[in-house]
């Protein structure tokens, strides 16, 4: 992969490189967060430091999230759940505490790798060799006002295009798939994220906060406490 190394501190940025570099991937460097932004689309993944010297790293993310899917994992001091909180809402994918081992930062990295979606959508819109949720053939699914077409990993509420991340989609295609079942949180973790996922359920929490503010109601995912969580889709409106 090209690995997008955003650090300020030139002693850590220069060993992970060559770590990174040893193990086959290419590497850009960025010393600042306007380096980032403007190398970020040369990037298959980010390794994002949050203590910047010129712009806080959660703005770099939320920015680059804004524009971009790449798998972002953000390396921080700050180790308060708080902290892992915010960069999860602005878009990271994972979340490593400074001092970590290089071995801790390679498995998150090809953790997070494979829960990804490892597909490139050609012209039809999904790639055969895909075996994830965006490979998944047949028609869209809907559940009252909501459309999940998995094919082009694209929803609508109410005919209303929503902006989803890769993982919001996949939780939400994961729940509609049947809006009587619970989904237990193992369940769902294990197939939207990995199921060798190093972080808490907190992680899911998250992702489902912030699903319901986008689709516009509390009510939408039901959280059964103790157990998991369950679709409850409102009926379509009229006209």
């Amino acid at each position: 992969m090209r690995i997008l190394v955003v650090e300020d501190d030139a002693h850590v940025r220069d060993a992970l490189g060559t770590a990174l570099r040893q193990r086959g991937h290419a590497v850009i460097e960025a010393a600042d967060g306007r380096q980032a932004l403007t190398r970020a689309e040369e990037a298959e993944f980010i390794l994002l430091d949050l203590g910047l010297p010129d712009l806080d790293g959660l703005q770099v993310c939320k920015r680059i999230r804004e524009r971009s899917s790449v798998p972002i994992i953000a390396v921080t001091a700050r180790s308060e759940e708080i902290d892992r909180v915010m960069g999860l809402h602005m878009g990271a994918d994972d979340y490593v505490v400074k001092p970590y081992s290089l071995h801790e930062l390679i498995a998150r990295i090809e953790a997070v790798s494979r829960r990804t979606c490892r597909c490139r959508l050609g012209p039809d819109g999904h790639d055969p060799a895909c075996h994830g949720e965006a490979g998944t053939a047949g028609a869209a699914t809907e559940a009252g006002p909501l459309r999940i077409d998995r094919k082009q990993r694209a929803a609508a509420l109410n005919g209303r295009d929503l902006q989803l991340t890769r993982k919001e989609f996949d939780l939400l295609a994961m729940l509609v798939e049947d809006t009587e079942a619970v989904h237990t949180r193992e369940a769902i973790v294990a197939r939207v994220w990995d199921e060798n996922w190093f972080g808490s359920t907190r992680t899911l929490d998250v992702h489902v906060g912030t699903l319901r503010r986008k689709l516009g109601a509390h009510g939408w995912i039901e959280n059964i406490r103790g157990v998991g969580f369950r679709l409850c889709p409102p009926p379509a409106e009229q006209g």
